[in-house]
């Protein structure tokens, strides 16, 4: 995967937060990031002496000197402020004390805030607080969305995200001029490479994640998902708050980034994202974590992209059968509704204990219909 001279700070940091993990395979993770074990190690190596300072081109100056006067408390808290005009009193005083340029309370940076007139109803509003349940270990879920789109001379543009539920961790964030199957495979693909499989993914019910019209029913981004061994969840109709925490990202992305701009490009859009996700992953305090970043929990998945798709596999007692024409299973004389998506596929018809005539179909792990013999089908 070819480097982007916008974000390669960012991803040099995600490199050496990912291969500092315990247990981190660092030579798999350079064949991930597209670059050779001495790059990976003379990384490694220069973060360790010189942290991110360390990751910065040689010719870069140092952002400060160590044998300068120390700046005032107002000066760097304004700068900072200045630099991320959605952040409030604790991400600023956190933010500060992690660059090790001022020790500064949270309230303290408020007042100055205040006291410049920074802090507005909107900005409040924002920072309002907001709190879910998250898994326990990182890429057991990911959620993904499109970030409603906006206009540009080109046409639409809808940011794709994805993230990691329980660091917060953005795995992905693409600006889009499509929103379908194909548009989201490419860039799932690309994460995946990178970052290894989830366990899991929650989505919306619209396309082209869900079937609207047909609630329940694999689409073909599904059936890619599923054949990866990935299980495949949808937020509960109408209850975009399921999705929580991206539906979180995308009014910070909106604070951050998009209010009050204009863009001339996708190409302008991207670099815009590029350089914010950095931001948000390695030097945004996040509240949810205590104040930690999004990168200091997340670690990549074990579970590799394959090389190949891999087929489903059925238990020696499951009858298995080729989904028809439009999604249609026949099955001991009778006519069922699968989904279009699994034309031509393998399904597995798995006899359920202790209930003679149930059977449960299933499509590699996914459980697609319950057919009850004992009750009149329907088509």
């Amino acid at each position: 995967m070819p480097w982007k001279a916008q974000d390669t700070m960012s991803l040099k940091q995600e490199f050496v937060a990912l291969a500092t993990k315990d247990g981190a395979n660092r030579r798999e993770l350079c064949r991930r990031f597209g670059i050779s074990p001495q790059t990976g190690y003379k990384w490694l190596q220069r973060h360790g002496a010189e942290g991110d300072a360390g990751l910065a081109e040689r010719s870069r100056r140092p952002l400060s000197s160590p044998g300068a006067s120390p700046a005032s408390i107002e000066e760097p808290v304004l700068a900072l402020r200045r630099q991320h005009p959605a952040w409030g009193g604790r991400k600023i005083s956190r933010r500060l004390r992690d660059l090790g340029l001022v020790q500064v309370a949270p309230s303290t940076v408020t007042s100055i805030l205040h006291r410049h007139g920074l802090i507005t109803l909107e900005a409040s509003q924002a920072a309002a607080h907001w709190q879910r349940f998250e898994r326990e270990e990182p890429n057991a879920l990911w959620q993904a969305d499109f970030k409603g789109h906006f206009d540009i001379p080109q046409g639409r543009c809808s940011p794709l995200t994805i993230l990691d539920d329980h660091s917060r961790f953005n795995v992905a964030l693409q600006a889009c001029g499509q929103t379908d199957t194909h548009t989201v495979q490419a860039q799932m693909r690309r994460a995946f490479e990178r970052y290894g499989l989830p366990a899991q993914i929650n989505f919306d019910n619209g396309a082209p994640w869900g079937a609207p019209r047909s609630p329940g029913q694999l689409t073909e981004l599904g059936v890619w998902l599923v054949k990866l061994g990935i299980r495949v969840s949808h937020s509960r109709p109408h209850h975009p708050q399921t999705n929580g925490k991206d539906e979180r990202f995308h009014r910070t992305l909106k604070a951050e980034v998009l209010n009050g701009r204009t863009f001339d490009s996708f190409e302008r859009v991207q670099t815009a994202l590029d350089h914010w996700r950095g931001v948000y992953n390695h030097e945004r305090p996040h509240e949810a974590l205590q104040m930690a970043v999004p990168a200091s929990r997340y670690r990549h998945s074990p579970r590799r992209f394959p090389a190949g798709m891999p087929q489903p596999q059925y238990a020696p007692h499951d009858e298995i059968r080729q989904v028809g024409w439009f999604g249609e299973l026949r099955f001991r004389g009778n006519s069922y509704k699968l989904s279009s998506a699994l034309h031509g596929q393998a399904v597995a018809v798995r006899a359920r204990d202790g209930q003679d005539g149930v059977f449960d179909v299933y499509f590699a792990h996914h459980h697609c219909l319950e057919i009850d013999l004992r009750q009149p089908a329907v088509d």
